[in-house]
């Protein structure tokens, strides 16, 4: 009965661990999110043309974004960014194309999170 108790134990102790893991809240924070795309804003509030640093900011975020919570976190963030920064929705859209990504996060605030 005892060993029992300890499987089931390690058990729950490694599904809380994966959870933990897997978790972007955990990986990231959005103010953390919000920082590593800093390259990125001249160009996002229209005051500076795109530039190889943003590019690979965008690049290391969209390999974050590789789960659907990841996306939708990331998501919600910009959601918020995009209010607080005054981000050009052109230039936001144009964004992965300037620097060729497959972005699987847009930068749009009508979008719903939950279908990213």
């Amino acid at each position: 009965m005892a060993k029992k108790m300890v499987s089931c134990s390690m058990w729950a102790l490694g599904l809380v661990l994966l959870a933990l893991i897997g978790s972007p809240v955990n990986a990231t924070s959005c103010h953390g999110t919000i920082l590593k795309m800093l390259p990125c804003q001249p160009f996002l509030v229209g005051s500076g043309d795109i530039t190889m640093p943003c590019c690979h900011a965008a690049q290391g975020l969209n390999e974050i974004a590789i789960s659907m919570p990841a996306r939708r976190f990331i998501c919600e963030c910009f959601k918020q960014a995009i209010a607080a920064l005054g981000i050009n929705l052109d230039r936001a859209k144009q964004l992965p194309q300037l620097c060729k990504i497959d972005a699987s996060v847009p930068i749009d605030p009508n979008i719903d999170c939950n279908t990213v």
